[in-house]
């Protein structure tokens, strides 16, 4: 049944202007997103296939080229849910540059998993922070098969004096779907570590975004 042939009150889209947001359930917003289902599917079904198939929230945002895949998906779905990730981590963006980003670690992750969990080719990323670990830039100094080579701490070195850093946090997306850190991983880090101690710039954190996952070298005592 389509939802316009629902009662008005169990509709998703009149109950959050109704009642709010915070009352739908997911799928149910994702169903306001969506508009329209399918052919003997309502929109709140086709969301509820959908968090199936990409395990949630998360999965789904992550996806990136696997929803062109999604029948009952078009362009302008893919659109509209394109620019609520964008708008979503904009906000989170924002959130970071307004305080210490180490006071909201979450914060930290949420952001490098909508900023890089969708992307299909490697790209490695730098937080720069002051002295109080509030964020000065984000930067993308990097994208393409990342390696030791071509991540050079030269550049980076020269990037942080640019912009007065005293402190960075790293990240790098393996589009794989492996967020385990390779032994190249390992040395990366550590040779941008010695490298940035040289100009007083400490290295506080390196993330590995894999779609919804982001393993941390700080938690796993990497670092």
């Amino acid at each position: 049944m389509a939802i316009s042939d629902w009662p008005i009150a169990e509709r998703p889209r009149e109950r959050l202007l109704a009642k709010g947001a915070s009352i739908l359930s997911d799928a149910e917003l994702l169903a306001v997103l969506l508009r329209t289902g399918l052919r003997g599917k309502s929109a709140v079904e086709l969301a509820r296939e959908l968090l199936e198939q990409f395990n949630g929230l998360t999965g789904l945002f992550s996806a990136g080229s696997e929803l062109a895949k999604v029948k009952g998906l078009g362009d302008a779905k893919r659109a509209q849910f394109a620019a609520a990730i964008e708008l979503a981590r904009r906000s989170i963006e924002e959130k970071l540059q307004s305080g210490a980003a180490l006071t909201s670690p979450g914060a930290v992750r949420d952001y490098l998993r909508l900023a890089l969990g969708g992307k299909l080719h490697e790209v490695f990323v730098c937080i720069w922070l002051d002295a109080q670990h509030r964020v000065i830039k984000f930067d993308e100094p990097f994208r393409g098969t990342l390696t030791q080579t071509s991540v050079y701490p030269r550049e980076i070195v020269k990037a942080a004096l640019a912009v007065n850093a005293a402190a960075v946090i790293f990240a790098h997306n393996h589009p794989s779907g492996a967020a385990q850190p390779s032994q190249a991983d390992e040395l990366l880090t550590r040779n941008l570590k010695e490298a940035l101690a040289l100009v007083d710039v400490k290295v506080l954190d390196h993330f590995i975004v894999a779609g919804s996952h982001a393993l941390s070298f700080a938690e796993r005592g990497l670092l």
